[in-house]
C-alpha cells in the first residue's frame, strides 16, 4: 500500500497561499518540537537533536522571509521573537532538557493562532469571483 501523505503535503505546498504557507511552517516547526519532546522522554539524543535541527531550521526559514521594509515594528517584533526561540531550541538541545522546548512550543502556538486568525479574516467569501488582492498581515 503506497503512502498518500507525502502526495498530499506537497500539493498543498505547492497551493498555499502566502498566509497558509506561513501556516505550514509553524505546523512544521511544532511538529518537530513535539517530536524532540518525545525523543527527549524516550532518551534518544540523536533523534532529538535532528527533530530541533528541523525546527531550527524553519524558524531561520520564517525569520529569513520576514520584510522589515514593509512590516515595520511587527517585523523586527517578530524577528526578535524568532531568535529567542532560536535561542531555546539551542538550549534544548545544549543542556537535553524540555522546559526550553516547552516555552518554544507555547510561543510559537501562539504564533500560529495569530496567523489562522489573520489568514480567515484575509479569506475571500466563497462566492468572491474576482481577482483576488494581496493581503499581508504584517502592517
Amino acid at each position: 500500500m503506497s503512502n498518500k501523505y507525502p502526495t498530499y503535503v506537497d500539493e498543498e505546498v505547492l497551493n498555499a497561499t502566502p498566509l497558509k504557507f506561513v501556516e505550514l511552517l509553524y505546523r512544521g516547526a511544532l511538529d518537530s518540537i513535539a517530536a524532540a519532546r518525545r525523543y527527549l522522554r524516550l532518551g534518544d539524543i540523536r533523534a532529538r537533536s535532528l527533530a530541533i535541527s528541523k525546527a531550527m531550521r524553519i524558524v531561520t526559514e520564517l525569520s529569513l522571509a520576514l520584510d522589515h521594509e514593509a512590516g515595520g515594528e511587527l517585523s523586527k517584533n517578530l524577528a526578535r521573537l524568532y531568535h529567542y526561540v532560536e535561542t531555546l531550541l539551542i538550549k534544548a538541545n545544549s543542556e537535553q532538557c524540555d522546559p526550553p522546548l516547552a516555552e518554544a512550543e507555547r510561543l510559537l502556538s501562539t504564533l500560529l493562532e495569530a496567523w489562522e486568525i489573520c489568514a480567515q479574516e484575509a479569506a475571500p467569501p466563497a462566492s468572491y469571483q474576482e481577482e483576488k488582492e494581496q493581503v499581508s498581515c504584517a502592517y
